[in-house]
């Protein structure tokens, strides 16, 4: 649409030779396969240019006559503005022609300096980039009069590194002067200034996580990384086959029950194999599994079956395979001993389960019931792209000037946030509103609030349940930048987005 703006303003000025060459350029431009795009990170650049400089088809000549062109060379500084515009100082200097077809034809030097304003089509993704230029420029001539000119045209930047660019330009300059209008179209290269952002640096390492006993989980979730195990166990063996691995298996070639460390209990006495001296006779554990010759009573203060000189609690009641203490969840961990007494759970977590199998005991795990990661304590981890998008949404979502409502345009982000919530259903979230300090405090208090409330209700209008949700407004309370200028103001007008997991 822009280039079509800008084809009819060259409609109207007396160069018609110049159609085909700007509607070429056009297509070109528009056609080209996209793959990346400058990064509006990065503001400043700097650019040098080969110049072809024809003052001779506005002036007499024809557009064809390449012979005719002159040269020349261009340095210039570039600052991004917004991810569309961008403001360029080129400075000039080649060699033209004039008045190719009269006696008073002269050959000099032009010095020039302009002030461009770009508009780039950024778009995310993009090796090649179109752009619109205009702007306005003092021209010094060696053999003639200083003179303003007003250029105008179009250019290409294709990326061919992380901060280097091709670039192609083609401009029309009117002249304030007489026969001075010209074209100039131009080859060179733009380099970016400054360090790219972190993610565009990832290392390898960050990218490919290992597996290196290719059980199939990889090394950060995987409890033994050098040993082929079953998910189940969390990537450890278990040679006898009895739900309980190796290295917490007292007996592992003995397939054997989890209370007792893995070993077996043929005699069903209570005392695992490895323990019981007689393992195919019941027995008491005061006899090391052997059966007892009857003898004098002694004493038992509790009544749980354990003398009191083999009790080690003697005043409450326990079990033989507790030493007399009580072991409420009946894991084999005594009460005093075990972090979690009310669930059955793993000598390893000191008495706690694993609900959901991550090798994060419940004790620790703040999403006990789904599978995550050591770094997100026990949660699953949200992705790069996923953040990217919530960060995004605190600029995106946008409201009718001083009210909640909210305009059309917000309805693609918050439907991005809908679907992430619905890709992490372990967590909730808390929207906040915040404003910038322009008016009453009480009343940019009050617009907080409403505008995070409409982006709750917009968000349980897209199906997500409202218990997972809350939403709060600190009015101009939390500023991230200044309220001393329209950026800073901007930037501290925002509703956050904060995924938060379920306990």
């Amino acid at each position: 649409m822009y280039f079509c703006h800008l084809f009819k303003v060259f409609q109207n000025i007396d160069f018609s030779n110049m159609r085909n060459l700007l509607f070429i350029f056009i297509i070109f431009a528009s056609v080209v396969p996209g793959l990346y795009a400058q990064n509006p990170q990065l503001k400043s650049g700097v650019s040098f240019k080969k110049l072809f400089l024809d003052y001779q088809s506005q002036n007499g000549g024809t557009l064809s006559g390449f012979k005719d062109y002159r040269h020349g060379y261009e340095l210039g500084y570039q600052r991004q503005l917004t991810n569309n515009i961008a403001l360029n100082f080129p400075l000039r200097y080649g060699l033209v022609n004039s008045h190719i077809d009269s006696l008073a034809s002269v050959t000099k030097s032009i010095l020039s300096l302009d002030a461009q304003f770009q508009y780039q089509f950024f778009k995310e993704g993009r090796r090649f980039i179109p752009y619109l230029m205009a702007g306005v420029g003092g021209v010094h001539e060696t053999e003639g009069e200083f003179n303003i000119q007003i250029p105008a045209g179009l250019g290409l930047y294709v990326k061919v590194g992380p901060k280097a660019y091709i670039t192609l330009q083609t401009e029309y300059r009117y002249s304030l002067a007489e026969d001075r209008n010209n074209l100039q179209h131009g080859i060179g290269f733009t380099y970016l200034l400054g360090k790219l952002p972190a993610e565009e640096e990832k290392k390898p390492e960050e990218m490919v996580k290992l597996d290196s006993d290719n059980d199939g989980i990889v090394d950060e979730l995987d409890l033994c990384p050098n040993a082929f195990g079953p998910k189940e166990l969390n990537g450890c063996p278990d040679k006898d086959g009895d739900s309980v691995p190796d290295y917490l298996d007292k007996c592992p070639e003995s397939k054997g029950l989890k209370q007792f460390g893995g070993c077996p209990d043929t005699d069903g006495d209570g005392i695992a194999d490895n323990e019981d001296e007689c393992p195919n006779v019941a027995g008491t554990l005061a006899n090391k599994g052997c059966p007892e010759e009857p003898k004098v009573k002694v004493m038992d203060s509790d009544g749980d079956g354990v003398s009191d000189d083999k009790d080690k609690c003697p005043n409450e009641k326990g079990t033989e395979a507790t030493m007399g203490c009580p072991d409420t969840d009946g894991d084999g961990i005594t009460d005093k001993e075990d972090k979690c007494p009310t669930k059955p759970g793993l000598k390893i977590y000191n008495g706690c389960p694993d609900t959901d199998g991550d090798g994060i005991d419940d004790s620790r795990d703040k999403c006990p019931n789904v599978a995550g990661t050591v770094a997100n304590e026990g949660c699953p981890e949200i992705k790069m792209e996923d953040k990217k998008t919530l960060d995004i949404a605190m600029q995106a979502v946008q409201f009718q000037t001083g009210s909640a409502v909210l305009k059309s345009e917000s309805n693609i982000v918050l439907r991005q946030i809908s679907d992430i919530m619905n890709r992490y259903p372990d967590f909730n979230m808390n929207i906040s509103g915040h404003t910038d300090n322009t008016g009453s405090s009480t009343a940019n208090q009050s617009l907080s609030e409403r505008r995070a409330k409409a982006c709750y209700e917009f968000l349980v209008k897209q199906g997500i349940s409202a218990d997972r949700m809350s939403f709060t407004g600190f009015g101009e309370s939390r500023p991230i930048s200044t309220n001393e200028n329209e950026k800073g103001r901007t930037l501290n007008r925002r509703v956050e987005f904060n995924m938060i997991p379920r306990q």
